[in-house]
């Protein structure tokens, strides 16, 4: 069934999410401080554990270097189509919009907005979203995206239990960014191999890193300005086919 792997990533995290919502009543605000640095410590350990394995290689005992130059240009490109575009001032309007809608702030602890932003990002930049997305829409294989989708469950009960129900609406952004993803696969699946894949999963860790030292206030790094990074390796190598 094409989208089980979605689907299933959206119901965990939305579930997850609740669980967190109510576990949030027990915590003050000292442990809820505690524990979301040790997941910004995690998160950024993940995502550099991710950029290390996808940039550097041993090939007869000698380090080499893959991926960097376009690595550098894709952030430095991304950066400035997200900057044109706007795309985390769109997500935090978004956040904004549902929190109005939707949700009633009582004014203390991380916002809405910060909730929903934060855990969009976490869910959608790694590799796993990627690659699993692309998996899911060329070979018709969940396995990747549902094994996701329970980290992320277990992930999103941790942050919505420190930042808020912010966190389960994040569920809406995963299922059109991992549901897009994947149906476009079907058509574009001539033009992917492993490289293209590998060199995506690099710019994502790299933004996954920049999420956990936001989270530890270290920085103040507009990731969802960098989304479009992850997509210029696939864009580049469409062009060179292009051009032969």
């Amino acid at each position: 069934m094409i989208l089980l792997g979605t689907i299933t990533n959206v119901v965990l995290i939305t579930i997850g999410g609740a669980a967190g919502v109510f576990l949030k009543k027990f915590l003050s605000r000292r442990i809820a401080n505690t524990v979301m640095q040790g997941i910004g410590l995690a998160v950024v350990l993940v995502g550099l554990s991710g950029a290390l394995s996808a940039a550097f290689t041993i090939v007869d005992g000698n380090i080499q270097t893959d991926h960097i130059l376009l690595m550098i240009v894709s952030l430095a490109l991304g950066a400035f189509l997200g900057e044109l575009i706007g795309i985390e001032k769109q997500l935090n309007s978004f956040a904004k919009f549902c929190e109005e809608k939707f949700t009633k702030s009582d004014g203390t602890g991380p916002s809405f907005a910060q909730g929903f932003v934060t855990a969009t990002l976490v869910f959608c930049v790694g590799s796993m979203a990627i690659v699993g997305s692309l998996e899911d829409g060329i070979n018709r294989n969940p396995d990747i995206l549902i094994a996701k989708s329970v980290i992320d469950g277990i992930a999103a009960t941790i942050f919505a239990s420190t930042m808020g129900i912010g966190v389960m609406f994040s569920a809406l952004t995963v299922g059109i960014y991992q549901g897009s993803i994947t149906l476009l696969a079907m058509y574009i699946a001539p033009y992917i191999d492993d490289i293209v894949v590998a060199q995506m999963s690099l710019v994502g860790s790299i933004l996954v890193m920049a999420i956990g030292l936001n989270m530890l206030e270290i920085s103040k790094i507009k990731v969802g300005n960098l989304l479009p990074a992850m997509f210029i390796p696939a864009i580049w190598y469409v062009i060179r086919l292009w051009i032969g």
